[in-house]
């Protein structure tokens, strides 16, 4: 289990690096899972660990459970490992943006 402080850390670590609301993500989730005939329904668009992040983003803090806090390193750490702050406003790199916005953080938003 994490104590109260790393907790904490983690809490704002993961709201930093997550940066699309939870509505975002919901629409984005929706759209990078389309084809050209069907839309998914809303709980089953996206990866399993973007549906994890959208589930987090809608939960206070004292809710988290240790597979949500497991999930908050993951995407904390692979979005650190991504991106380049200094080049991050004119990381125009497509697929990668995508691949971050399934765990949540776009590279172009402020």
């Amino acid at each position: 289990m994490t104590d109260a402080l790393e907790l904490d850390a983690l809490w704002e670590d993961f709201h930093r690096v997550v940066n699309m609301t939870s509505q975002e993500l919901a629409a984005w989730l929706r759209v990078s899972d389309a084809d050209e005939t069907t839309e998914p329904l809303p709980e089953h668009a996206g990866t399993p660990t973007g549906q994890h992040v959208l589930a987090i983003l809608q939960k206070r803090r004292t809710d988290l459970t240790d597979e949500d806090i497991e999930v908050m390193y993951e995407v904390v750490d692979e979005v650190t490992a991504q991106t380049d702050v200094e080049n991050e406003p004119e990381a125009e790199e497509t697929r990668r943006r995508h691949r971050l916005m399934t765990v949540g953080h776009d590279p172009l938003k402020p």
